[in-house]
């Protein structure tokens, strides 16, 4: 099997180097960008699945989740908020709903 280089070497294949269709996208234009609405898909329950096997019948060991974080990203003005402080956002709702029961007044 020949090498990377042989084959870029060849002058069959020489333009692929200089040809821009051909080059790697980059990371930051690979993901495509979502908004804050967007952002409770990271770690929201409803959106993850676990796989035990692929398509083809072979163990894996990920998530979906780990798929989303592969494909989307958050735009470059909702990205402040970085994954442990929207866990700890949404705790936070989940107590203030817990607070009082609904029988008791204040006194």
């Amino acid at each position: 099997m020949s090498s990377q280089e042989e084959i870029l070497s060849d002058g069959r294949f020489s333009r692929i180097t200089r040809d821009p269709r051909f080059w790697e996208m980059p990371e930051k234009e690979r993901k495509v960008k979502i908004d804050k609405r967007f952002r409770a898909m990271f770690h929201d329950k409803k959106f993850k699945l676990k796989y035990t096997v692929d398509k083809r019948g072979r163990p894996v060991n990920y998530t979906s989740t780990e798929n989303l974080r592969k494909f989307y990203a958050l735009s470059e003005s909702d990205s402040d908020l970085s994954e442990s402080d929207s866990k700890e956002h949404t705790e936070k709702k989940k107590k203030k709903k817990k607070g009082k029961p609904k029988g008791q007044a204040d006194s």
